[in-house]
């Protein structure tokens, strides 16, 4: 059985994503992390104060090797720590042997209803399995069986509750997946595993409506010390699902409530690790990466902020490089913002000062602004590489096209 670090242990030593040289943030600057054990999903620690991990999910049938593994390469492009897959299939359990010797990321396999693939999961190297023990068959019977093979396998398992799959009889006893019933429902989980002196695992209590996922997860993180594993199930498309995870994912990382996250769009799987990266830069839980900074649309700007904050943000998505880009579009507020960051630009009539670093290197006509920018940006991108100040797994930024009503 793997070694789980107690709380005092985990809280000395310096923690480090797996294969960055970079340490990363494990403490939040808004409240102390809340105490809980450490587990690990392959090479990535998850509690225990270890830094908060981004999670994702493929879409691909995982019996297709070639498709999942190049859309596990996506994922982890985008700085995704840990991937999970779907093993509804005997074909897709017979590819998990392929793919966790080839995914550069841990690999979980995402198991319902047959317990046989769990243990084909673990033989076939998975770092993890997620297990709902709500609707494996007779898991009274197979459930020791798992957690011996888990233990004896030393990976994890995620267990946890949907409010989709709520128990039936806590459904009719608190009238509703509620807090009270989710929480009931992963305490009877949690207790069937440690009854049989099983400990490796995380837990989730997810929730569509963020006010309920909220209250749930504060709920479940007075009862014990797990690691928990948030997420706003079915959020819903990329605009809306963004919105609702970033604000149930703010509400509880601001406590200290968090060990890793999933955030669940109606979306390519991508974008789900660009919003939880990005989540985390500004939650102050990651080192920031790259971060472009533009004004709101008003009546005191002389340029059109939108489409000129719209085409820097396309032409830049590619930049991984830590830099910060201003785009800024009245002299208000835009030549204090356009020095603060490392490259910026503040507009008006007719013209843009860039500044680098704080200082005006040049004033060019708005219909150059875009290409110089762009040209700028790269330069920098390019010294900050070859000095060695990209970190590994370093994300663009996150992409919110914009659509004009005439095109």
């Amino acid at each position: 059985m793997m070694n789980t670090l107690n709380t005092e242990e985990s809280a000395e030593k310096p923690f480090r994503k797996t294969g960055n040289p970079v340490e990363l943030t494990s403490e939040s600057p808004l409240h102390p992390r809340r105490k809980s054990h450490r587990i690990m999903v392959g090479s990535v620690p998850v509690g225990g104060g270890a830094p908060i991990s981004v999670q994702s999910m493929t879409n691909t049938l995982t019996a297709n090797v070639p498709a999942t593994l190049q859309q596990i390469a996506e994922l982890t492009a985008a700085g995704c720590d840990i991937v999970r897959v779907a093993v509804p299939s005997q074909d897709d359990a017979d590819a998990l042997p392929e793919i966790c010797r080839k995914s550069p990321v841990p690999i979980i396999a995402d198991i319902h209803f047959q317990s046989k693939y769990v243990f084909q999961a673990i033989d076939a190297g998975c770092a993890a399995v997620r297990v709902n023990p709500g609707n494996i068959r007779k898991f009274n019977e197979v459930g020791p069986s798992i957690c011996k093979a888990a233990t004896d396998a030393g990976i994890s398992l995620r267990i946890g509750v949907n409010a989709g799959s709520l128990d039936k009889e806590l459904y009719a006893k608190y009238g509703g997946p509620t807090p009270e019933a989710l929480v009931a429902s992963a305490l009877k989980e949690a207790h069937m595993f440690e009854d049989v002196g099983f400990h490796d695992f995380k837990i989730s209590v997810k929730h569509h409506d963020v006010i309920t996922m909220v209250e749930t997860y504060r709920l479940l993180a007075s009862k014990g010390d797990w690691p928990l594993h948030l997420g706003v199930t079915e959020a819903g498309p990329a605009w809306q699902g963004t919105i609702k995870s970033c604000l149930a994912f703010g509400a509880l990382l601001a406590e200290g409530i968090g060990d890793t996250i999933r955030v669940s769009l109606s979306a390519p799987p991508v974008e789900e690790v660009k919003v939880g990266c990005k989540l985390l830069e500004y939650m102050g839980l990651r080192p920031r990466k790259f971060d472009i900074i533009s004004c709101p649309s008003c009546g005191r700007a002389q340029v059109d902020v939108i489409q000129l904050a719209s085409a820097v943000t396309e032409g830049l998505k590619d930049v991984t490089a830590p830099i910060r880009v201003a785009v800024m579009g009245c002299i208000v507020n835009g030549p204090g913002e356009a020095r603060e960051a490392d490259l910026g630009v503040a507009s008006g009539n007719g013209k843009g000062q860039i500044f680098i670093k704080g200082k005006v290197i040049e004033t060019v006509p708005e219909d150059q602004i875009v290409d110089t920018l762009l040209t700028k940006a790269q330069e920098i991108a390019a010294q900050m590489e070859a000095d060695g100040l990209v970190p590994v797994n370093a994300t663009g930024p996150v992409v919110v096209p914009i659509q004009h009503p005439n095109r």
